[in-house]
């Protein structure tokens, strides 16, 4: 864009670059708040996601994952507003992952819009609505007003609020009469009217008028009327009273002519420059004075349409986005706007106005003539008015120029008319400040200053402050002074104000670090708590950089222990170890000044770095004891401490030993144990006790057995005996607890411990003389010693207590009891009295197996039957008695069989050896079927086993009995037939018994036991299930018998038996079956289907001649292929059933004649359109057209089409025809014509039929036989369906008909339908058939042209000219350079090619286009370098040149270039200069400082034997600016260029090269230089060494001006100095005549109290002599 322009134009971003997609940027996806955020909304397979681009921070891209359909960002904050389904509404902070607000509206938000930072507008079909965001609550939107009619059928596009929302506009757009219409509702919620504005953009701004105290609303509306004229107005609202009104404006809209469908789609205002930017649809940006109404600029910033935009910049500017996703701003340009109004506007005014208003540069002459003339016309009030103005008239000069001015009387002075204006217009600068504060403060109009400082009238500065100050208050210069952040004036401020707990969060938030120490030092000797927290507050802060032990030390200097203290907690917080001695410094200070604070300190554990021996011995001294031992760490420290239990907690001490090792423990324990056993003991066990794990219990317990403290032992050992797991320690305790007596305690222990060594404790007790022998029996209980305990209460005559185990300890080991009882040989009737004595509680089995043992269970009877008589059921005891009667043969048979209780497999295995049928009944009764099995099988008890198999009915049992590894199956099988089977009337166990037989496949024994049930007289012989199950197993096992059972049996089923005769191919027995039980249908179709004669079946039929047996008959004919006999036999049965298999049979054999009589039977009774389809194809097959046509045309439900497409296959067109015809299908017809050969009549049905297909196969069949009339017709309503193209011109290029082909298409393009495919297909037959009109139709039709199939077609036909029309046109820039390039001798044109090669974005082009030119076209190649220069890498070209060895030929470029100070340019150009001995350019170049990117040196060293001497003289020039001074010298030496060679020594500052050079002008005798060299490096030369000079060589008379002028020098600067000596000394003396003055208040201590303070303070420590007061 042209630098002249007044705006500042800028893309900030591109969309598309940062992945955001294209079809994304619309107005609905992509939303615009402010020039903070951009908010797009994309929709991809994966759902729905928002990406936020923040263009304030390097446009980092945000995306989140949201189900919403808009959404918009906040104009400011990182917050997120979310509409979904139109009605529920969702704000959430994305910073902070908050939800703020939620709402669910009545009707769907089609429309929303920030408003400000705090409100959202929306709007919905009926009602507007705004919503305060951030109020904290969760109220819902409020409605303003409801929607205007005019509105109803627009899009909302905008909605705009006035800052103080009392007006509000909804601008929507509308298609009305072929254009887009705009319509504004403007809504006045003070009156509560609505109005309706035509207006496409609209917006509230705000100016301040001249003479205006408050700034001036309006409204600015912008509109494209239906005559498409643009015009825009601004009208005043809300007028002040006293400001001047505002005349409306009313301007145009400039629309370009070619822009017809353009309209205004944004407005925005800046308030601070009081401009209006107007943006259009299509990219137009238009500039408008607010004021004035003046149309500042106009330019199109974007080719891309917009389609959203917002303020840019706090309001100065706007910022859009286009559909390419370009996102662009435009503000005014502060540099440029002035100077374009001046000059392209050629209005003065409006620049007057503009600059003093935005306060724009380039106006500053005209300000400053018109201030200068009316100062000299003495109207010194507009001149005040123009000062105030300009930025760059107010300044200290101008308020000097207007303070000397004497206003006239009466008038008021200038220099406050100037001030007037100035508060007026805004705030004064730092020097208008100052000049106006200086007279209200004289006049003492204090709160004027301070209202002027409230509105930010004034600027602070720490000039205005001092004045204030000056004037004693603090306060207000306090105020001045934050406002002018002079931060060492505002903490000196507040500190003379005594306000320290301001004075760290002001330095925090502004970054200052004040003397901190200074401050509190002052603050100890005034107020020493609030100094303390003062210092305390400063800790928090890590800029406060304090040094806590100096401010400490000034508060303890001052004898301030309480808040020293305080403050060295607080600043000793952290426990670093380097503040180790700090916090020994304060636990002294206290432990002798304040113990119990010392101990608060220790006791909170704040420190841990402090000197703890020293400490630990103060805490001794101060009767600290608990703190003593918590610091020492010497054994005998510890024990000389510890001792003092009287005063020490006993929590804690106990709590002490923690911090032990073992053996101190143990030392420490002994030591208290030594001193005062009594009254340490409780201590000693409790310590004991909690750490027993650590030291050791069995170390404890000898520790307590040393000190012979018995007591002790067995408290200790009672605490830990129920958790140990120490045998020993339990033992210990046991012992102990014997000793002190507590039985109940060792038979606590004894019960409950599973720890105790049994066998151990057992000897102990029965060692320890105990009264009570309980805890005995529960060891010997517990551990199962019962034997031993029997046999040591036995020996020792203790029987009471072994009635007590039995009875009361353990009922349960009574047969072990009398087991040791029987073993020692007791009396029989005391063991059956303890027996009776445990009645019901003794374990019977135990007992029995017990006595068993012993072969004594006689003994039990008693007991026994005692047991039953007291009601009980235990097995064991049933079990008992019967062993005792089966031994004593006391009815055992009887016992058995009534009794229910006793355990048959126990007592059957008792008697298997006794007696098998004893066993039999035990095993029978209790089910024990394998048992039973087995003692029967070995005592071939078969019988007793046939009855208990059929009795049991078991089918599982039969299973395992008749397997065929039973080797007593036949024996059994034997006697369940003869033995079982007749004794039985219940048919259940008779039919289990069957199908055990038949699952264990035994059909042999099977049918021998069904004839015994069947054939011989029994109550099963009519069973129908038995006489069924042995024809059955006949069929199976011996099918000879099935035909005679058939014939014998009658109670059978049927239709059972048949089916399993046909499965078993006994098909005879089947049909007897059937014809037996007369199931006609059955048997006739075992007889056509099983045994396939359908002869006998026929005789059937005939013999029974029933219609059923007759379609049965029928149908197995039809399956035979007997056609005519089974049509025969399906019309003796009148039944058309099976007509589809009849007639699908009969047309595919042939047999229509035959089929037509079935037909005519079948439409008695039918009316089926496959019968009547199938007669009107029988008609059509036998050629009877006639009687088709008949039929046709008489009542039928036939499927004509579906007929007619069964001809059209079977080639049968004419009757097709008829069909097709009858039914108007004319796709079909047209088809059936074709073949017909009637093409005019085809071409005619195709045109009815309008179907694709139908043209293609009509077109085909013309082309074949040359229609191409008719082609031509079927082939229009193919090419425009571009799927068909490809197809139809392959058909007509296979044929060779090209002309025929390209006039198809030819007439094809003015078709309506006519598409992109035609034109391509005919600019590709052009290509190969006809090429003279290829670049005629691409001229014409090329916007219409699918480019990349033509290229391919072009390049094949190999034509160039066309192949690069086409690469331009498709911007393939890269592929037309190159055809160019390479097809020269046909296709280049130097003008077409300028154009061509700027626009390809590949470089490596340029350099083909160089070499090309350069072989091609040498003459032209400057004119393409100088169009290709800004895209050019400049040393490559130069290499290409000069490799090629003709540089000289782009030495016009070479020179154009020069300003790209390019090294290798600048050496090229060097080289053709040098080449061409043109020094003057040479020179000029190298003086240039733009082109000094060269190798000097390698340069210079060229010149320097160069033959020309200017050439040497450059050398030198080099040598010189690359500080080669001897170089240099010596090539100019040589050359006597003595005028360089002076200028050579000036600029290399040595003076060592100016004496050298001094020496040579006098050896050469060259004295005219050498007089000039002691001028040119006068600063350099050394007087002496010229004076040495002069002597040596008699030149005094050369030397002499030179003498004059150094001792004029030399004196000069000795009446400085001492001038400055005479200052020094009158200001000592005065310094000396003055009375000492009062010492600063930083350093004013008490002199005298120092030394007081420290002795007062007894620390033990000398005074410093640094610091507090002691200084001086």
């Amino acid at each position: 864009m042209s630098n002249d322009i007044p705006i500042d134009f800028t893309e900030l971003t591109q969309l598309t670059q940062l992945g955001i997609q294209p079809t994304s940027l619309d107005f609905k996806s992509t939303t615009l708040e402010s020039d903070h955020y951009v908010c797009v909304r994309e929709s991809t397979g994966a759902g729905n996601s928002v990406a936020i681009i923040n263009l304030k921070n390097n446009m980092e891209t945000t995306r989140k994952n949201m189900t919403a359909d808009n959404a918009i960002m906040h104009p400011k904050e990182f917050v997120i507003s979310l509409r979904a389904n139109g009605t529920t509404l969702q704000i959430f902070n994305l910073g902070s992952k908050q939800r703020l607000k939620a709402f669910t509206m009545d009707e769907p938000v089609i429309f929303w819009k920030w408003l400000n930072d705090q409100y959202l507008g929306l709007v919905t079909a009926s009602s507007v609505y705004y919503w305060n965001v951030f109020d904290g609550t969760n109220d819902g939107p409020i409605r303003l007003t409801e929607r205007h009619h005019t509105l109803s059928q627009a899009q909302i596009i905008n909605f705009v609020a006035e800052p103080d929302l009392n007006w509000f506009a909804v601008t929507g757009i509308a298609q009305e009469d072929g254009r887009i219409a705009g319509h504004i509702q403007l809504y006045s919620k003070t009156r509560n009217v609505s109005q309706a504005i035509e207006g496409h953009v609209c917006k509230f701004a705000q100016i301040l008028l001249p003479g205006g105290h408050q700034p001036t609303k309006v409204f600015c509306v912008g509109n494209k009327n239906a005559q498409g004229q643009g015009n825009m107005h601004i009208i005043e609202i809300d007028h002040v009273e006293g400001n001047p009104h505002f005349q409306k404006k009313q301007v145009d809209i400039f629309f370009p002519p070619d822009a017809a469908n353009d309209f205004p789609i944004s407005l925005q205002t800046s308030d601070k420059y009081g401009i209006i930017y107007v943006l259009t649809k299509y990219g137009f940006i238009h500039l408008y004075d607010i004021e004035t109404g003046s149309n500042l600029f106009v330019n199109r910033i974007t080719a891309d349409p917009v389609f959203t935009a917002t303020s840019f910049n706090d309001g100065t500017g706007l910022l859009t986005i286009n559909k390419s996703g370009q996102v662009l701003s435009v503000e005014v340009s502060r540099d440029k706007i002035i100077p374009y109004v001046l000059e392209k506007l050629a209005n003065v005014p409006l620049a007057l106005s503009l600059a003093s208003r935005g306060g724009f540069p380039g106006a500053e002459n005209l300000f400053q003539q018109q201030f200068q003339n009316f100062l000299n016309q003495g109207d010194y009030t507009n001149a005040a008015k123009v000062a105030a103005s300009s930025e760059q008239l107010r300044t200290q000069d101008t308020i000097n120029k207007l303070k000397n001015i004497t206003p006239q009387p009466g008038q008021i002075s200038p220099i406050l008319q100037y001030f007037s204006t100035l508060l007026d217009r805004g705030t004064l600068n730092k020097y208008e400040s100052v000049e106006l504060a200086k007279p209200v403060l004289q006049q003492d109009r204090k709160p004027l200053f301070e209202k002027w400082l409230k509105e930010d009238k004034l600027t602070a500065s720490e000039e205005l402050g001092d004045i204030v100050k000056s004037y004693n208050d603090i306060a207000l210069a306090l105020a001045v002074y934050i406002r002018a952040n002079v931060n060492i004036k505002v903490v000196s401020c507040l500190a003379e104000l005594g306000q320290f707990d301001k004075i760290l969060p002001y330095c925090q938030q502004v970054g200052y670090n004040p003397d901190f120490t200074n401050l509190i030092q002052n603050l100890v000797r005034v107020n020493p708590d609030k100094a303390s927290e003062f210092a305390t507050s400063l800790l928090n802060s890590p800029d406060a950089q304090l040094n806590i032990e100096t401010v400490a030390d000034l508060f303890f200097s001052q004898n301030y222990i309480q808040q020293g203290t305080a403050f060295l907690l607080d600043a000793l917080k952290n426990d670093s170890p380097a503040e180790g001695h700090l916090q020994t410094k304060v636990l002294e200070i206290n432990l002798l000044h304040a113990p119990q604070v010392a101990d608060a300190i220790l006791g909170n554990a704040m420190f841990s770095h402090y000197d703890k021996p020293t400490i630990g011995k103060l805490c001794e001294k101060s009767g600290l004891f608990q703190r003593a031992l918590e610091h020492y760490d010497d054994l005998k420290d510890i024990k000389r401490v510890i001792v003092h239990t009287n005063v020490l907690p006993n929590e804690w001490l106990v709590s002490y030993f923690g911090q032990l090792n073992v053996d101190q423990s143990i030392e420490c324990i002994k030591e208290l144990l030594a001193n005062n056993m009594a009254q340490n003991l409780q201590v000693v066990i409790q310590v004991a006790t909690k750490y027993s794990d650590l030291i050791g219990p069995l170390k404890l317990i000898k520790i307590f057995e040393d000190y012979k403290c018995t007591e002790g032992l067995y408290y200790y050992l009672s605490s830990i005996v129920n958790l140990t797991q120490e045998p020993d320690v339990v033992f210990k305790y046991i012992q102990a607890a014997a000793r002190m007596k507590q039985t109940k305690e060792i038979e606590r222990v004894v019960r409950d411990n599973n720890v105790y060594n049994g066998e151990r404790v057992k000897n102990f007790l029965k060692e320890f003389p105990l009264d009570d022998q309980l805890p005995l029996i529960i060891v010997c209980d517990r551990f199962n010693f019962v034997h031993d305990l029997i046999l040591y209460l036995y020996k020792n005559q203790y029987f009471k207590f072994i009635e007590v185990y039995v009875q009361s300890v353990n009922p349960a080991n009574t047969p072990q009891v009398i087991a040791g009882l029987l073993d020692v040989d007791c009396d029989e009737n005391i063991i059956k009295g303890l027996l009776m004595s445990v009645l019901g509680r003794v374990p019977i089995g135990e007992l029995v197996e017990e006595v068993e043992k012993r072969n004594r269970l006689k003994i039990l009877l008693p007991f026994l039957e005692k047991t039953l008589e007291g009601g009980s059921n235990d097995q064991e005891v049933y079990n008992t008695l019967a062993k005792i009667y089966i031994d004593s043969n006391n009815s055992p048979e009887k016992f058995l069989q009534e009794n229910n209780n006793y355990d048959t497999l126990a007592v059957g295995k008792y008697c298997e050896k006794r007696d098998p049928y004893l066993a039999y009944i035990s095993y029978s009764k209790g089910g024990n079927d394998d048992e039973l099995i087995s003692i029967t099988n070995d005592n071939k008890m078969y019988k007793y086993q046939a009855r208990y198999l059929l009795a049991k009915s078991d089918l599982d049992l039969w299973n395992k009995v008749l397997t065929g590894d039973n080797i007593h199956r036949r024996q059994l099988i034997d006697q369940v037939i003869s033995t079982g089977i007749p004794e039985l009337t219940d048919p259940a166990p008779v039919s289990i018994t069957v199908k055990a037989f038949m699952e264990n496949d035994l059909p042999v024994e099977l049918m021998e036991l069904l004839e015994k049930i069947i054939l011989e007289p029994s109550p099963f012989t009519d069973n129908t299930s038995l006489q069924g199950l042995l024809i059955l197993t006949a069929i199976k096992a011996d099918p000879s018998k099935v035909s005679n059972y058939v014939e014998k049996l009658d109670k059978y089923d049927p239709q059972e038996i048949a089916p399993l005769c046909i499965d078993n191919q006994l098909l005879e027995e089947a049909f007897e079956v059937y014809d037996k039980f007369e199931l006609r249908n059955d048997a006739m179709r075992v007889l056509v289907e099983d045994i396939m004669s359908l002869d006998r079946g026929e005789q059937y039929a005939e013999k029974y001649d029933t219609p059923e047996l007759w379609y049965q008959l029928g149908t197995a004919q039809l399956n035979g292929l007997r056609i005519p006999e089974a049509i025969n036999s399906y019309v003796k049965s009148k039944n058309p059933e099976n007509f589809a298999q009849v007639i699908e049979i009969a047309e595919h054999a042939g047999k229509e004649e035959e089929l037509i009589q079935f037909l005519d039977m079948a439409r008695e009774t039918l009316r089926e359109p496959l019968v009547d389809g199938a007669i009107i194809n029988a008609y059509a097959t036998l050629d009877r057209l006639g009687d088709m046509e008949k039929f046709v045309a008489g009542s039928n439900v036939a499927d004509l089409e579906s007929i007619g497409d069964k001809l059209f296959e079977a080639k049968n067109y004419k009757a097709a025809k008829i069909l097709y015809s009858t039914v108007s299908k004319y796709a079909k017809l047209a088809t059936t014509l074709v073949y017909l050969e009637d093409y005019q009549a085809a071409v005619d049905c195709a045109r009815k039929a309008s179907n694709i297909n139908v043209w293609k196969q009509v077109n085909s069949a013309c082309i074949e036989n040359k229609e191409f009339r008719l082609a031509q017709i079927c082939g229009l309503n193919l090419i425009v369906d571009a799927e068909e193209l490809p197809e139809l011109v392959k058909t007509y290029e296979f044929n060779g008909y090209f002309k025929e082909l390209i006039a198809l298409f030819e007439s094809g393009l003015g078709l309506e339908r006519a598409h992109m495919g035609m034109f391509t297909e005919l600019a590709v037959l052009y290509c190969k058939y006809s090429p003279e009109k290829v670049m005629e139709h691409l001229k014409l039709f090329w916007s219409r042209l699918n480019i990349p199939k033509v290229l391919t077609a072009c390049e094949a036909a190999h034509l160039y000219p066309e192949l690069i029309f086409l690469y331009c046109h498709y911007e393939e820039w890269d592929n037309a350079a190159l055809t160019m390039i390479e097809r020269s001798e046909v296709a280049f044109d130097h003008n077409s090619f300028k154009e061509i090669i700027v626009k390809a974005p590949n470089l490596e082009i340029y350099y083909k286009a160089i070499q090309f030119y350069l072989n091609e076209n040498p003459s032209l190649i400057v004119d393409l370098l100088s169009v290709l220069t800004p895209k050019l890498d400049l040393p490559r070209v130069v290499r290409i040149f000069v490799k090629s060895d003709n540089l000289p030929m782009i030495k016009p470029f070479l020179i154009s270039v020069l300003d790209k100070n390019n090294s290798v340019v600048n050496s090229a150009y060097h080289d053709l200069l040098i080449e061409e001995e043109d020094y003057k350019s040479l020179r000029s170049s190298i003086e240039n400082e733009s082109n000094n990117r060269f190798n000097k040196l390698d340069l210079a060293e060229r010149l320097e034997n160069h033959e020309l001497v200017f050439f040497r003289q450059i050398a030198a020039t080099l040598y010189t600016k690359e500080r080669k001074f001897n170089k240099a010298i010596s090539i100019l030496k040589n050359d006597k260029l003595w005028p360089d060679l002076l200028r050579t020594v000036a600029v290399s500052k040595s003076t060592k090269i100016s004496h050298e050079l001094l020496d040579y002008f006098v050896e050469t005798g060259n004295h005219e230089c050498f007089v000039a060299l002691l001028y040119i490096a006068y600063d350099l030369i050394e007087f002496d060494y010229v004076l040495e000079l002069s002597w040596l060589h008699n030149l005094g008379n050369f030397i002499k001006p030179y003498e004059i002028s150094v001792a004029f020098e030399n004196q000069k600067k000795l009446n400085e100095v001492y001038k400055d000596l005479k200052k020094r000394q009158d200001a000592e003396k005065k310094q000396e005549d003055e009375p000492t003055s009062q010492p600063l208040m930083i350093t004013n201590g008490q002199l005298g109290s120092a030394g007081l303070s420290y002795q007062g303070t007894g620390l033990g420590f000398q005074p410093t002599g640094a610091g507090f007061g002691n200084a001086f």
